[in-house]
């Protein structure tokens, strides 16, 4: 009887433990799924703040990416713009301009699409216009050629228009391949190259200033001698890729900029406009100025490239400079500076430009203004 007492307690005792058991389970199972719940709200809230950060973001990266797009199309490809009756489609003509003293102010050169300037002997800097969207009715004063400005000049394919040069200049321009007009030959036989552009019909004297500082011509008349001599008036090439001017909230300040070629009266000088997003062009502590109209001359972009230069030791002092290899490079434009590098395999090839991160660099539309100088120093901002 006792047994039996215990075998009932035994049972007793073991159901309302396994029912504490169930109920514990309960409990639990309960509170995890209110914990789930929980977790599962918090989730839900973190994956749309992620959600509304990374639309953001990618808002951000679609409209600089807009901003920054390269202009691709029927463009003009040496100052971007769409190709219409104001902006033409030319092949290239690069024109050597004298820059000495007695030879500005210049005409003509409020209608290149792109300056270059160089150090010459003696310490003066010489341009090159290259003309393509506009026609000039007067371009001048033109000089002689170099080979470095040949180099420099055969980036863009063009027709190279030149005054004469030095005796063995003629061959090595003669080797670059290039479409030549000049009204002086080589009379050393040397080369192939004769005087294919008549002074008097192709080009003319101007009385007002002395020889060497007093040659002209124009955009009709080069392109009428070309097709004389059987060079093409289209095509080209181009070193430049561009973009959409930045917003005015965007631009810089960075608003004077000189590169010290040599002398005082030589250096190059830059005032920032921000509202025009432009440049004005001052030599030597004076604005420059086209001799006809009086415009001031402005660019859209200026460029300073890093390379080595020299005096070749020769009796005319002739400087060498390096036009292909890289170099470092400063890009001026928004009113902002961007250093880069530049780079080149070949005369017969165009310039690369790019930023420190090795990304092509996209220029604003209109006119772009390039110089190489001897160090980084000769850069001044």
């Amino acid at each position: 009887m006792k047994k039996s007492n215990r075998n009932v307690a035994f049972i007793k005792n073991f159901i309302i433990a396994l029912i504490i058991a169930l109920m514990s389970l309960m409990l639990l199972f309960s509170f995890a799924c209110k914990k789930e719940e929980i977790i599962t709200e918090e989730t839900k809230i973190d994956v749309e703040e992620t959600s509304t950060t990374e639309i953001q973001e990618e808002t951000e990266t679609t409209e600089k990416s807009i901003s920054e797009l390269e202009i691709t199309g029927n463009i003009n490809i040496i100052n971007g713009f769409e190709i219409s009756d104001d902006v033409l489609d030319s092949r290239p003509f690069a024109v050597m301009i004298n820059n000495a003293g007695e030879a500005r102010p210049q005409s003509g050169l409020n209608k290149a699409d792109c300056v270059i300037e160089v150090v010459d002997e003696g310490g003066i800097t010489r341009l090159i216009g290259i003309f393509s969207s506009k026609d000039a009715d007067i371009i001048g004063p033109i000089r002689s050629a170099r080979q470095y400005y040949a180099e420099l000049a055969r980036m863009f394919d063009p027709v190279y228009v030149f005054w004469g040069t030095y005796p063995e200049g003629y061959k090595i321009v003669e080797n670059m391949d290039m479409d030549v007009l000049t009204p002086l030959g080589d009379q050393s036989g040397a080369s192939n190259i004769t005087a294919n552009m008549s002074d008097g019909q192709d080009a003319w004297r101007d009385s007002s200033r002395v020889a060497p500082h007093n040659a002209y011509s124009s955009s009709e008349k080069l392109k009428s001698a070309a097709v004389r001599n059987g060079h093409l008036i289209e095509g080209g090439q181009s070193p430049f890729s561009f973009k959409l001017d930045a917003s005015e909230e965007k631009r810089g300040s960075i608003s004077d900029i000189k590169i010290d070629f040599s002398v005082a009266s030589f250096a190059s000088d830059f005032i920032y406009d921000k509202a025009l997003n432009n440049y004005k062009k001052s030599t030597g502590g004076t604005t420059d100025i086209d001799r006809e109209t009086n415009e001031n001359l402005y660019f859209n972009n200026v460029i300073a490239l890093i390379t080595d230069i020299a005096n070749s030791g020769d009796s005319a002092g002739h400087m060498i400079v390096r036009t292909t290899g890289s170099g470092k490079a400063f890009y001026f434009f928004d009113g902002n500076v961007i250093e880069g590098t530049w780079e080149r395999t070949s005369i017969l090839d165009p310039m690369i430009f790019k930023d420190t991160a090795g990304n092509e660099v996209l220029f604003n539309r209109g006119t772009t203004y390039l110089s190489m100088v001897q160090g980084a120093d000769r850069v001044i901002y």
